[in-house]
């Protein structure tokens, strides 16, 4: 697949997310930082085990290319984890997932939404190189005391799959 974003073309998506108050103390925004880097480093290593302690039960991923190509939703972290098994047995390069920009859209107590940029890098051919850009919505929940994702939507910029 050759499909490229045209410029902007994430704003339709961003902009059905309401923004709303964020009223989290600093202590939690970090713990839900800390929880989107463990989702990264998770996907980077093929670790289901921290990838599930990541997810709720319910937990819903649905990936967009360029505005274009659906695939999922992927609904329950069974599904996902099967997606992200077959994915990386099918790699055969490193693959770094940056997050980087994290910004709260709205927090409570009990849930967060952030949105952040994705920088999709591998090492395929010897050398490191930028595969896909793209956004990502997330919607945390917090639960005995951990903040897992619930939902996660992931723009990408073009086809890295």
């Amino acid at each position: 697949m050759t499909t490229t974003a045209a410029f902007g073309w994430g704003s339709s998506h961003l902009n059905t997310t309401p923004a709303g108050e964020v009223d989290l103390d600093p202590a939690e925004q970090l713990a839900v930082q800390q929880t989107l880097a463990r989702y990264a480093f998770a996907l980077d290593h093929g670790d289901l085990v921290a990838l599930e302690n990541v997810l709720t039960e319910d937990a819903i991923w649905t990936v967009r290319i360029a505005g274009e190509a659906e695939q999922g939703p992927f609904v329950g972290r069974a599904a996902i984890l099967d997606l992200v098994r077959d994915a990386t047995e099918a790699q055969t390069e490193q693959r770094r997932h940056h997050l980087i920009n994290v910004v709260f859209h709205r927090a409570d107590a009990d849930t967060a939404v952030v949105w952040a940029y994705l920088m999709l890098t591998s090492n395929a051919g010897g050398t490191s190189n930028v595969i896909t850009t793209g956004f990502y919505t997330i919607t945390l929940r917090k639960a005995d005391s951990k903040w897992r994702i619930a939902n996660l939507f992931v723009g990408m910029d073009n086809n890295a799959m």
